[in-house]
């Protein structure tokens, strides 16, 4: 079968990408600049953090989907996942044109068949992963372009690292089984459990995509595997067993082998880990065991391509103390346990997790990390399928919170909307479980995200962690009240 291709020589040529203000669009446009073409591209007229960076690389673009504006001298069109080339009249016109057409994942598949390739993968974790890993192979000198899904720091507030073209580390997505575009010699593999129902109704369906995913690797490639997960658990030994030349990688206080947590403990707002393999303690400053785990994941995956690509260089000594500091001085990713900052006495965070176990998980991080506060979550569901199948899991993940607020679901584009499953119904859900729960039914229902402003301007106490959550826009809501905040007196 023949694969998709990026041109032979892509210096000079021009490449139209549509819907080019999305995350994995702009950083693989970054990338494309770096490597000498001409971009152009296109998209809605909204202003995204994004327009910054495309504008900085030189992409011209184009608001609207104009089919007059697909330039003539264009040699390929790539396009997000969102877009439809029945439906878009810029991919209608390239269709009609005979121009090649690639998808975002497409694109990302032919550009890892250039060089050896890491995708990283999983239900949960497989951003800060990413992140973590650019930053400790920058750390360590490797020649590497690395692409996560969502703007990093440590990247310079892009969602890419280009600190050369001798390998490629790059987040991949399950969903409709993209990630079977990526051609790896290594996969990280963080979790799996159910999610997107709309294209996986069981677990089964989700299982079998991420082993077709690991049983793709290349001959005698590296699976660095979660042992604490279930589903990561599972779909290894699966793969592992049909692939016996698959070099296992296990991490995780359940793994054999130098990867295994033997131990982690916090602080006021940090956190140090240990592990069987190496002598040194590891420091790292965003909450919960399931981010030291991610560090763990990228550190192993590190090393292992330093071993392999520093030429007999590699001294493991060398390689855990810059690791190490990588480590402690990373600050996370946009909208992954992102601290914003403190106003008023009150901290203010935000954080993507729409998963009932991811977002379990990164509440019983920030309660380790700052046990004195008292923890108002704002939470908006996405999806009406994810709701309406884990909706007793989405109340019992808040359980933690000391308030929560809950809006209306945020719908996808991808699913029509459900009567059967709302916001409300998630609230009377969360309100429900006040007899077990830490906010005892401290429970308050605003459909819209700013119905919520007023009542938490005036409630928010000192020494409060407002925290809002989901895939959703609600973290309009925290951007707001920490201005608000902020304006009472100096923000740290």
């Amino acid at each position: 079968m023949d694969l998709p291709s990026l041109p032979r020589e892509i210096v000079g040529k021009c490449i139209f990408l549509v819907g080019a203000k999305g995350t994995g669009m702009t950083a693989l446009a970054e990338i494309l600049a770096s490597r000498g073409a001409h971009l152009e591209g296109s998209d809605v007229a909204d202003v995204f953090y994004t327009d910054e960076i495309l504008a900085k690389i030189g992409l011209r673009l184009h608001v609207g989907f104009d089919p007059g504006a697909l330039p003539t001298d264009c040699v390929l069109v790539i396009h997000s996942a969102a877009y439809s080339r029945g439906e878009n009249p810029q991919l209608v016109e390239a269709s009609r044109r005979g121009l090649p057409i690639l998808s975002y994942p497409e694109a990302l598949g032919a550009l890892s068949r250039g060089q050896p390739s890491a995708g990283i993968s999983g239900v949960h974790g497989k951003t800060t992963t990413t992140a973590l890993a650019g930053a400790i192979a920058r750390e360590i000198g490797l020649s590497a372009t690395v692409l996560a899904g969502s703007a990093v720091s440590s990247f310079g507030g892009r969602s890419t690292m280009i600190a050369g073209t001798d390998l490629l580390i790059a987040e991949t997505c399950e969903y409709r089984r993209h990630f079977l575009n990526f051609t790896a010699s290594r996969i990280v593999l963080t979790s799996v459990e159910p999610d997107h129902q709309d294209f996986y109704p069981h677990y089964e369906d989700i299982a079998q995509a991420f082993e077709d995913y690991v049983r793709s690797l290349h001959y005698r490639g590296g699976l660095v595997w979660c042992a604490d997960d279930a589903g990561a658990d599972d779909v290894a030994h699966r793969a592992l067993a049909a692939r016996p030349d698959i070099r296992s990688i296990p991490y995780g206080e359940k793994a054999t082998g130098p990867w295994r947590l033997l131990s982690y403990a916090t602080d006021e707002g940090s956190a140090r880990f240990r592990l069987a393999g190496f002598d040194a303690t590891f420091e790292i400053h965003v909450p919960g065991k399931h981010l030291a785990l991610d560090a763990i994941a990228a550190m192993a995956l590190c090393f292992d391509l330093a071993e392999e690509h520093a030429q007999g260089r590699f001294n493991q000594f060398e390689f855990v103390e810059k690791a190490a500091r990588a480590i402690a001085a990373f600050g996370g990713s946009k909208r992954r346990s992102e601290l914003l900052g403190e106003a008023g006495r009150v901290v203010f965070m935000d954080d993507y997790g729409h998963h009932p176990t991811a977002i379990a998980k990164t509440l019983e991080g920030v309660r380790a990390f700052w046990p004195s506060r008292r923890i108002v979550l704002d939470f908006m569901s996405h999806t009406y399928s994810r709701t309406k199948a884990l909706l007793d899991e989405f109340a019992a993940s808040l359980d933690l919170a000391d308030e929560v607020i809950i809006h209306e679901i945020y719908a996808s584009a991808r699913e029509t909307k459900d009567p059967a499953v709302s916001g409300e119904l998630l609230a009377e859900g969360v309100r429900a479980r006040a007899e077990v729960a830490r906010h005892r039914g401290r429970v308050s229902y605003f459909e819209k995200t700013f119905d919520a402003l007023a009542y938490l301007e005036s409630n928010l106490s000192p020494g409060s962690l407002f925290l809002t959550m989901g895939a959703g826009d609600n973290w309009k809501l925290g951007e707001a009240l920490f201005r608000s905040f902020s304006l009472r007196g100096e923000a740290r």
